[in-house]
Order: structure tokens, then sequence, then C-alpha cells
């Protein structure tokens, strides 16, 4: 062949079929990850370069975005054009460039300012990245100079309502997660529903809590036998996130929460079963189930689980079921004759659980006392979110009889944003990214207002609660050759989100030096009294192995020792921190792709991985890093197996102060026996939540459950 004939051969293809070649080895039995880098260059020369509206010189661009009601213009206007430009062209000096075609595509089909007419893009990642560090910066310069470095080098990336609205005039909520919880009585059941369709009108996925609805046949006005239950209320919420579905742009998304021992459960979990009756079937919420310690001690002995109405509870107790302690409280309920109960074998309820997760993936489940005794904050964290990461406190809002407000209680908004584990180590300054990060989640936090659900606003504004997230962890591993789930790579899990804890801290106890204001509640909290360090400087912390000593002290980040502990600890007690929780790692999904990121912190789940893509069809995404050379390295999460993903978990969830949304996968010789085991090791290790259950032969091509669709992150 003539030199350059075979690259001209590859320049007339097109990006689509040059991506496709990843689906085929070279004739040395090698996978051609070049030909996705070059369909990576052609997607641009091929089709945006060829739909990107051209401008003579920048101040005519900023013109007639203003103008036409594209940017935001009280946000040019704030920085002054000439900065905005200065900035621009610092970003584009970079010369970042997407290393996969997917990456590429994502960004310009679901991020990228276009005309309104959807034909045309307006904004390269570039501009981008400078409008949401300008946004996320609220008028700091140098704040947003930083920010567009930390993203531009990919250590750091919004969450996708972020990301993609920061900036615009037309745009949505920041965040797009919620957390609510509903109350035993009409008016908090129809202000559930009502903030539900506010929620999901604006972009959001909800989770509810029904722990504290009474059971189906408990007494209404003292009459018996007058409940109907939770599943109307589960098929209302399910009619409701139908109908709010933004324009028929997006599915209206939520999920359910039940605590293990409501009288309702076994009707619960039967609501996802294939062979429901349509009346009770519940198609697309999303169903996560609350089990205290007590239940597994119950199914370790082979006895009956009590079942308890949560009508006889409140009135017993005079507190919602879902703030009681169950494993506290268990048998002092079971002894009190004023309380309702029944009983159900605590063994068949869990081969219950893992049947449905074998047909179905759901429910998730939160390990309700491993939270609680986690929880550094003063009251019951008795619920997640759609993706299974959120842990905060809520409390009660009341009604008067018209529905307005008695009390307002304190609802949950998810302010996320995730790090990169690789380009944060090869930056080198791992609390310098922590800390623009934490500004930048802050910033999230204090512009969202979502005064339709008063709850929900007041929540933000009290907490100023953040989700400092992580992805790459399998990249990171296998480019330094380390195995996911070996000693090594659970070694480097441990102090890299070890040493992320302190700096996060360290960045919200400096916020509230500068801003004089802590989160509500602080005096309350362990970091208040100070018990929450005791782990930190009662015992050092440091690599267990040679290589992890030498992967931070290569990148030249330093270890924090107990005296760094103790520096800080004394100024939290003086000065407290701005951020009521600061870490939720969520499972990452179209950020991973333009980050080159695999995704949150769990392992591949294809070395190619498959996607379908709307009308283009089927596109590959190659794990990051990866080449013919490593492939060992890439073990996909079926062969790797529930127990060294868990253990991984285990490492970094002492680390973080709410969840991680943990998937497991297993192979298609697993059976329920098989889910079981990995459940009760979980619960064992000490991890707080479980997402999806994955089986080889369930798992759907060109889809991803390990992607939190309803919070698009």
């Amino acid at each position: 062949m003539e030199p350059g004939l075979e690259s001209s051969k590859i320049s007339e293809m097109d990006y689509h079929s040059l991506n496709a070649m990843l689906n085929l080895y070279d004739a040395d039995g090698n996978i051609q990850f070049d030909k996705d880098r070059e369909a990576a260059r052609q997607y641009f020369l091929q089709h945006v370069n060829q739909n990107m509206v051209f401008f003579h010189n920048f101040e005519e661009r900023m013109r007639y975005l203003i103008d036409n009601d594209y940017y935001e213009s009280a946000l040019i206007e704030q920085y002054g054009v000439p900065f905005i430009e200065e900035l621009t062209n610092e970003a584009f000096a970079m010369k970042f460039r997407f290393p996969t075609f997917l990456g590429a595509f994502k960004f310009f089909t679901s991020y990228a300012l276009k005309t309104f007419d959807g034909q045309r893009y307006l904004e390269r990642f570039e501009d981008r990245v400078v409008m949401s560090a300008l946004g996320l910066a609220e008028g700091d310069r140098e704040l947003a100079r930083g920010l567009v470095r930390e993203i531009l080098s990919g250590r750091f990336q919004p969450a996708t309502p972020t990301f993609l609205n920061l900036g615009k005039a037309q745009r949505g909520e920041l965040v797009s997660c919620f957390l609510l919880r509903i109350e035993d009585n009409m008016e908090s059941i129809s202000r559930g529903i009502n903030s539900s369709l506010q929620l999901s009108k604006r972009g959001g996925g909800v989770a509810l809590l029904l722990s504290n609805i009474r059971e189906t046949g408990a007494p209404i006005k003292k009459i018996e036998n007058q409940s109907s239950g939770i599943i109307p209320v589960m098929k209302l919420l399910e009619d409701s996130f139908s109908y709010a579905n933004q324009l028929g742009a997006r599915q209206g998304a939520g999920a359910v929460y039940l605590s293990a021992h409501h009288p309702d459960i076994m009707r619960f979990l039967d609501t996802k079963r294939e062979n429901a009756d349509e009346k009770i079937r519940i198609k697309t919420l999303s169903l996560g189930v609350v089990i205290p310690d007590i239940t597994f001690e119950l199914a370790k002995k082979g006895e009956d689980m009590y079942l308890f109405s949560p009508y006889d509870v409140e009135n017993v107790y005079g507190i919602p079921f879902g703030d009681i302690s169950l494993s506290e409280k268990y048998y002092e309920m079971v002894d009190d004759a004023r309380i309702k109960k029944t009983k159900i074998n605590a063994r068949h309820f869990f081969q219950t659980i893992a049947e449905l997760q074998f047909e179905s993936g759901y429910p998730y489940i939160v390990f309700e006392d491993t939270v609680n005794r986690a929880n550094p904050i003063k009251g019951r964290i008795n619920m997640s979110n759609l993706c299974s990461e959120i842990l905060q406190v809520n409390t009660p809002t009341t009604y008067n009889e018209d529905l307005s407000y008695d009390a307002i209680g304190k609802d949950i908004s998810c302010n996320l944003g995730s790090m990169n584990i690789a380009a944060a180590m090869d930056g080198g300054n791992l609390g310098g990214t922590v800390e623009l990060a934490i500004r930048a989640l802050t910033s999230v936090s204090d512009q969202s207002h979502i005064s339709s659900v008063r709850s929900i606003e007041d929540g933000n504004d009290q907490s100023h609660a953040i989700g400092l997230g992580q992805m790459n962890l399998h990249g990171y591993l296998a480019r330094e050759h380390v195995h996911y789930g070996s000693e090594e790579g659970i070694d480097f899990t441990n102090i890299y989100f070890y040493t992320v804890l302190f700096h996060a801290l360290q960045a919200s106890n400096r916020i509230a030096i500068e801003r004089k204001q802590v989160f509500g509640g602080f005096e309350d909290s362990q970091y208040a009294s100070g018990v929450f360090f005791d782990k930190y400087t009662e015992q050092p912390w440091v690599p267990a192995t040679a290589r992890v000593s030498e992967l931070f002290a290569q990148a030249g980040i330093a270890i924090p020792t107990q005296d760094d502990w103790r520096e800080l600890k004394a100024s939290v007690m003086e000065h407290g921190i701005y951020n009521q929780n600061l870490q939720a790692v969520p499972p990452t999904g179209s950020i991973s792709y333009i980050n080159n990121s695999t995704s949150s912190i769990h392992p591949i789940a294809s070395k190619i991985e498959i996607r379908k893509e709307g009308k283009l069809g089927r596109v590959y995404y190659p794990a990051p890093f990866m080449s013919n050379e490593n492939l060992e390295y890439y073990q996909d999460a079926y062969e790797i197996g529930p127990e060294k993903i868990i253990d991984t978990y285990a490492a970094a969830t002492q680390h973080v102060d709410q969840g991680l949304s943990l998937t497991l996968f297993f192979k298609d010789t697993a059976t329920t026996r098989d889910i079981n085991k990995a459940q009760i090791y979980a619960w064992r290790k000490g991890i707080k939540t479980i997402y999806y259950i994955r089986l080889r032969q369930l798992a759907l091509e060109g889809t991803d459950m390990s992607e939190c669709v309803s919070c698009m992150l």
C-alpha cells in the first residue's frame, strides 16, 4: 500500500463507521483504539464544524447570544465581555480534545447550546466550561479561572443539570434530584403528590418516604378497616410522574421507600412482580426497602419478623413510624398490646427480595442502622434517593386544613458534582481540587431556590448540603497496573477517600470562617462536639501497601497526619463548617463519557461498552486508558464478582458522610441464594445502601442500569 493511502481511506469513512471498528479486531487480533480517536476527529470535521454558527469576533458572538436570549445577560454584565473573552482565550489555550467519539457526541447532543430550532451549535466544550465556571464563581474572577482549569483538565465535572443550564437564559434548575417525606394524613399525601408534580415539571427526579402511611385496613377516625394502605398512593404517584414528563422530553422519574417492618411490605414488593395484577402493578416507580439490623438478626435465628402498624406506633410514641429506631424498640413494640402487629418469616422476606432483584433489579436497599451509626448530624435518616447515594436527615412538614403550611419541615435536594480520580491524582494538588469542587457545589446549593416546594427550599437553605462524588477509580487503577478489588486497589481507595474527606472538611471550614456562618444544627452535630474526628486523631491512617505509598509519593500528594486532623478538629469546633453534608458518590452517567472516566467507583461493565444513541444506533465506548497491552487489568464487573466490589466500596464508605451508589453484578449462573449472600456480606462490611442488582443475562444491549437516568448526573 502506498504511503498515506491507508490514512486517506480512513478520513473518507464517516465517524460512525470508524467508531464501529472498535468492535472489530485487526489482523493481529488487537482492538482498534486508533479508529475511535479518528472517529472523534472526523465527527468534528464532518458534523460539528459544518453545523457551528460562525461569528466574526467574540464581541459579535456575545451580543448575538445576549440579544437573542441565549445567554443570561445579568451574568455577562457581572463580569464584563472583556474578562469573559480573556477567560475564553485561556480556556482554548489549554487545547482540550475529546479522546473518544462518544464523549464528543454526548457533549454536542446533550450539553452544547443550540439554536432554538436545535439544528446548529452555538458553543464548543470550552464555551460551556467558561459559562459554567462564571455561573458557579458568582462574580469571583479568580474562582472562575480556577474552575475553568479544573473542569478542562478533567479533575472536576459538575453534574448534568448544573453543567447543562448555567449561563443560559432559557434554562432549568441546577439540581434535579429531590427527597420528600409523606406523613400519615391526607393533607401530606396530597401535598406530596403536588410537590412531585412541581419538581418533575422542573426536571427533577423525586424519592418519597411511604413508611409513615398507615397500612391497609387500618382505622380512619377510629373506624376499623378503612385505610387502603400505600398501594393507591404509589399508583397516584406513578401517574403523576408519567403526566409531568417535561414536554415529552423525558419521562418523570420517582422512587418510593418503605420500612421492612411496615405491614404492607409484601404487597409493596409484589407490585414489581412480572405477573402482578394490573391493579397493583407498578411499572415505572423505583422501589426501595429500608432494613434495620434487627431484620438480619431475626433471619439469622430463623425467626419470624413482626410488622407494626404505623398508625398505632405514632399514637403510642408520638412520632412518625419512620423516625423510630426499630432495632432499639423492636421487642418493646412486640410486647406492647396497644400496637397492632402481624408477622412473616424473616428468611422468606429476604428470599422474596432476592427473587424480585433477580427479575427486575429492584428493590434498592438502605441498611438503616448502618446509615444512622455513621450519621454525624442530629436526627434520623430513613430513606434515600433515586440513585441511593443521598443520605440526609429530614423532618416532617405539617399542614392546615386548607393545605397551607402549619410548620415547614426539612426535605432534601441533591447538589452534586464529581471528581475524576485519575486526573485529580495527576494534578498533584488534591487539596486544591477538592476545595474548588466544594466551593462550586456550595454555589449550586446557594443558587438553588425551589420555591414551589417550601420544605425543599427551606431544607436546602438551612443545610447547604452538597455531595462531592468520584469517578474513574477502575480506569486509574488499571492505568497504574493495579487490579480492581486487589489488596492494593482497596488500600488506594481507602487512602484516597480518607484524604479527600480531610480536604473537603477543611474547605467547608474555610467557607464558614469567611462567611461567619455554619449549617443549621451544627451545634448539635458530632463535628461541634469533636466526636466525629476521634477515629482520625486517635490512630494513624497510612497506606498498608508499598504500591499505594508510591502512587501518592509520585503524585506529590501528602496524606493527612494525625496532627493535621487535630488542627482541623480544633478549627471546626471553633468556627464550624458551612455544609451539613459534603460527600455522596452517585453512579455518574453522561458526565463519565464527556470526562473520559469509568463510571463512579465501580468496575467497568464491559471493556467496550455498547450504547444505543437515538437515531445514530449503536455507539461504542472503550474503557479509559485501556490498551492492547493492559487488558488484564480490565476485568469486567461480572468477572470481578460482588465481594471485591463490596470490599472496595466498604473502604470508601468509612470516609463518606452520605452514601455510595453501589450496583452489584452477577454472572448468568447466579441464584437467589448468591444474591442473599452478597446482601448479607454487604451489611456485615458496613455498606450503607445497594442500588441495582444486575445479572448478565438481564443486561440489555445499549443500556446501563448503573447510570442513574433520573438524576442525570
